[in-house]
């Protein structure tokens, strides 16, 4: 069996172990990067593809009549066109809850720097300021704690548990979104709307679909404490970046941190990026991959191919 990874630099900085996904096929061609003319020879013959992000559509997979089953190197499967997959009678295997324990790490990585305002700290000393203090420290911003403060989780799958329980440990209490696009009550869960007001941070969990789109934009911004915290760890478009931008700048929120942006990379720009906002973090993308995330994944890439040609499929997305 031929089997193609389409875009392995995505996943790879020569730091993990690739031999347990190329022993799961007889062989195994690695391509750092794909582009969209080049995907058609490239899948032409195999059996399998891997890809993260490389795109395939109808136009490539009626070009692909060897192909048996796609594999996607990450969780969410919008690069690949799932209705002409299954037209096609191709399987596809993603991957999940491999970026847990990453994720969460980074989420309170970036809740306790806009707590403790650790980037302004940072940046006081390499000016020097401290250096020329009156007294032995700088107390220029305000450094909160994290104990006793609400904590808004919205998206309460497993990252969103798994950020509650952190949480937990650190003395903060939890409120859960209802969530988003329904309308019935759910049990241990609070409407959006009603939610916002109470949370010092709000952190979002959920993945981006038509409910979720713009789901945090000017009005929800209004609702929340002028000294709330946003953490958005899940995906570009589910906040509205221009209106975070003029919340922030205003001194209406107390801080976000952002790891992920509507358009990545971010080659035409992006309001977040511009540089007078305040008390903002930008990470690119990159919660989800820790070393131990990146071959937890590899691993299971593994496992999706050896179980598909076992007769017993794994993680596959309908």
């Amino acid at each position: 069996m031929l089997g193609v990874f389409l875009d392995k630099e995505t996943v790879d900085l020569g730091d993990i172990d690739f031999s347990a996904l190329d022993n799961s096929l007889k062989e195994l061609r690695h391509y750092p990067a794909t582009r969209p003319e080049q995907v058609v020879e490239r899948i032409a013959s195999a059996q399998v593809v891997i890809s993260n992000k490389v795109v395939l559509n109808e136009q490539v997979l009626a070009q692909a009549p060897q192909l048996k089953l796609i594999c996607v190197a990450a969780t969410g499967t919008n690069n690949v066109d799932l209705g002409a997959a299954a037209r096609h009678g191709i399987t596809v295997c993603n991957c999940q809850n491999y970026s847990t324990p990453s994720v969460v790490q980074q989420v309170f990585a970036l809740l306790l720097a806009l707590f403790t305002r650790l980037p302004d700290y940072r940046q006081a000393v390499k000016e020097g300021r401290w250096q020329t203090a009156s007294q032995f420290c700088l107390l220029d911003y305000p450094i909160r704690e994290l104990a006793g403060k609400t904590l808004g989780i919205v998206g309460y799958g497993e990252l969103g548990k798994a950020v509650a329980r952190i949480a937990e440990a650190f003395g903060m209490q939890v409120l859960i979104a209802q969530r988003p696009g329904t309308v019935e009550p759910q049990e241990g869960r609070i409407p959006l709307h009603a939610l916002l007001p109470q949370v010092d941070a709000l952190t979002l969990h959920c993945p981006l679909t038509p409910e979720t789109r713009g789901l945090i934009g000017e009005w929800e911004l209004a609702l929340m404490r002028r000294d709330a915290v946003l953490i958005n760890a899940a995906r570009g478009g589910i906040v509205d970046e221009a209106a975070l931008a003029k919340a922030l700048r205003l001194g209406a929120l107390g801080g976000a941190g952002v790891d992920v942006l509507t358009e990545e990379p971010p080659v035409h720009g992006n309001p977040l990026l511009e540089p007078d906002i305040p008390n903002l973090i930008v990470t690119p993308h990159n919660a989800w991959a820790s070393r131990e995330s990146r071959q937890r994944m590899v691993q299971q890439l593994a496992e999706n191919i050896q179980a598909f040609f076992n007769g017993h499929l794994m993680r596959v997305v309908v």
